[in-house]
């Protein structure tokens, strides 16, 4: 896979602070002033001259102690300089080792998913069209963004950002989900109804006793995979959040800059206050009602419309969902008979519920046998 810088820092830089460095520079001055008095005294001064200063000019203590001040205020001035030349590029002196020795997995840079081949993008669109056939117009556009990249100079991978708009229960953020194991890529998911789900992207400032990093970036630490899948649920759900100076920190304000490939590629961590390259993360937005959908997001992903799903779908989606697991007879017929329970009864199962009862089953069955 490719590998690409990440972190705008140096690593393994010297982190010593100013009065350290002063030490080692007066240590070494004394040892040279050492050298060329023994030099000088041995070649051309039969007297001795152990600080080799001129004696001839003038051997006053107060020339000699003026000497040794102009000394040291350039040594201080030059631990100062070195000092902040170093904050300059590694950029990581503020945090502490801790959060450096967090840091430091992405001193070599993270990898990015590549499509090696159009067919294997074929293969890939064809496989989750088989597993969710009602999701085709957002199959769609993940199938000709995975052919662009095959086509591209490096094969990378990049969706453009999306907003999934569909009746609840539909298999928006599954569809997700399953894309990026089919794909290879970690993914992270966060609900928008959550009143720091502005936080939960962006991550919280440091100082707050529940500051952290935002989840896409803990994604991203914990894999090294620079390009996953980040889904945000219900994004017209979101409400606007402020801090008591009146400052928004809502989910518009955390996410627009990260959705921009500009402000993205150089982005600033509240939290860690470093800036990485956020631009190759693929962004899955979905919805339930378009009329509510705030319009920077409009303007910024590719709105996808979506249909109910059917009730032939859902067993559809049980019965291959079964199979893939493994399941049993017995448990695939009783999730079937489930779903057009509450088909008769005119309660629509969503693939919600499905997924849920895949789940169960699945837990029952791995369950050791009582005898």
């Amino acid at each position: 896979m490719p590998r690409i810088p990440f972190i705008e820092a140096a690593f393994g830089l010297p982190n010593q602070s100013a009065d350290q460095i002063e030490a080692r520079l007066t240590k070494f001055h004394r040892k040279l002033l050492a050298a060329a008095a023994c030099k000088d005294s041995a070649e051309n001064d039969p007297s001795g001259n152990p600080l080799g200063y001129d004696l001839e000019l003038d051997t006053s203590p107060r020339k000699i102690l003026a000497h040794d001040k102009r000394v040291n205020e350039r040594i201080r001035r030059r631990a100062n300089e070195l000092v902040l030349r170093r904050k300059r590029r590694d950029r990581l002196s503020h945090l502490t080792r801790e959060e450096r020795d967090t840091l430091r997995v992405l001193k070599d840079g993270v990898e990015l998913v590549a499509i090696p081949s159009e067919h294997r993008a074929d293969e890939l669109a064809a496989a989750l069209h088989d597993e969710m056939p009602w999701m085709a117009p957002a199959t769609e556009v993940v199938w000709h963004a995975m052919r662009r990249a095959v086509n591209s100079d490096d094969g990378i991978l990049k969706i453009p950002p999306l907003i999934l708009d569909g009746p609840p229960g539909i298999g928006k953020s599954a569809w997700a989900r399953r894309l990026a194991e089919l794909l290879g890529v970690p993914s992270s998911i966060v609900e928008a109804t959550n009143e720091n789900a502005g936080f939960a992207v962006a991550g919280i400032q440091r100082g707050w006793t529940s500051a952290t990093s935002g989840k896409p970036l803990q994604t991203i630490l914990r894999s090294l995979i620079g390009n996953p899948i980040v889904i945000v649920d219900e994004i017209e759900k979101a409400g606007p959040v402020h801090s008591s100076s009146g400052k928004p920190h809502g989910l518009t304000e955390a996410l627009l800059p990260l959705l921009e490939p500009a402000s993205s590629r150089r982005w600033d961590c509240p939290y860690f206050r470093v800036t990485f390259d956020m631009s190759w993360i693929s962004w899955v937005l979905t919805s339930n009602r378009q009329a509510l959908l705030p319009e920077p997001f409009l303007s910024r992903c590719r709105l996808v419309r979506l249909p109910k799903l059917e009730i032939e779908e859902l067993i559809f989606f049980g019965e291959r969902q079964a199979e893939r697991r493994g399941l049993s007879d017995e448990s695939r017929d009783a999730i079937i008979a489930a779903i057009w329970h509450s088909a008769g009864r005119d309660q629509r199962m969503s693939l919600r519920t499905v997924i849920r009862m895949l789940d169960l089953a699945e837990t029952l069955e791995a369950r050791p046998l009582l005898h």
